[in-house]
């Protein structure tokens, strides 16, 4: 089996979606189909079972992603460190981040510097819809993300910061004048998803209350029912820092539920400078992304974050 059929297997694997592995190798869905055809030709059994709603491994499809998963990140280990010996050691450390967010690790990044003056920090955002696609691809060596991170092929590091997670609600909403609010009382209310292309486990995680409208699919939707002062959603705080607007007002809740923010890397043999920004990070401690909610801010409504 040729390395390239191995890593369509394991993507596919990971994905379980022919389309989706075609767009993260950067190949058409038909060269997906004819790897995987002719790998379970030459096994003599399928590895997917196919419908026209879903596709999954069979019992030996399972047995195959576990013989092969350990050796595939082994040799491509082995190639990173032929690579990086070749040319003298990396010069540079590449890391990903969700929209501004890059300026709550500030403090790691300048002591990082500090400490390696020779190595060149670059700096890629990542997409919300595909917040793990640069550290899959290559393109970045460290990502900052939400936690938790449940992906066989990523290993989580330190936790960088924490932020609490507030209500979000429109101006007429009965919410809209209150200093804080309980768990117990937003259980009885409408509470909206997040309407992010997120997994399922980062909608729990900022979800301190599952939500009861679960129809709404989209982030339109989601500000439309809010702002129509009929429902509740629930926010980061960093929202209230980088996303002001005029139409909505955040509620801090009383437990203070937080959303927890963590380095992410590749699985595997550690780079020698992804570990020193992980020590830099650890050094430092979780940092904490406090911002505080005046009673006389209430009445300026924001964005929900």
């Amino acid at each position: 089996m040729e390395l390239r059929d191995i890593e369509i297997f394991l993507t596919l694997a990971d994905e379980l979606h022919f389309g989706r592995t075609a767009e993260r190798l950067h190949i058409s869905p038909p060269r997906v189909s004819q790897a995987i055809a002719k790998q379970e030709r030459r096994i003599g059994a399928p590895l997917f079972e196919r419908t026209s709603r879903k596709v999954t491994l069979t019992p030996l499809g399972e047995q195959l992603r576990a013989d092969l998963q350990a050796g595939y990140r082994r040799i491509l280990d082995g190639v990173e460190s032929a690579a990086t010996t070749a040319r003298g050691g990396p010069d540079t450390l590449t890391f990903g981040v969700l929209g501004p967010m890059w300026q709550e690790i500030s403090p790691i990044t300048a002591l990082f510097r500090r400490r390696h003056p020779t190595v060149e920090l670059r700096m890629r955002e990542i997409r919300i819809d595909e917040p793990y696609a640069l550290l899959r691809e290559r393109e970045i060596d460290v990502a900052l993300l939400w936690l938790p991170v449940e992906e066989d092929d990523l290993t989580v590091g330190p936790v960088t910061f924490t932020e609490p997670i507030v209500v979000a609600a429109g101006r007429t909403h009965q919410l809209a004048g209150r200093p804080s609010v309980p768990l117990a009382e937003l259980a009885s209310l409408s509470v909206v998803p997040s309407g992010l292309p997120i997994p399922e486990y980062w909608e729990s995680a900022v979800s301190p209350v599952p939500a009861s409208a679960t129809a709404l699919r989209t982030r339109e939707e989601v500000m439309w029912a809010v702002l129509s002062g009929d429902s509740v959603a629930f926010a980061c705080a960093q929202g209230i820092k980088y996303l002001e607007r005029a139409d909505l007002v955040y509620v801090p809740i009383d437990e203070r539920p937080t959303l927890r923010w963590g380095l992410v890397r590749r699985a595997g043999r550690l780079d020698r400078l992804v570990g020193e920004f992980f020590r830099v990070a650890e050094e430092l401690g979780p940092l904490e992304l406090d911002i505080a909610i005046e009673p006389a801010e209430l009445s300026r409504l924001r964005s929900v974050g």
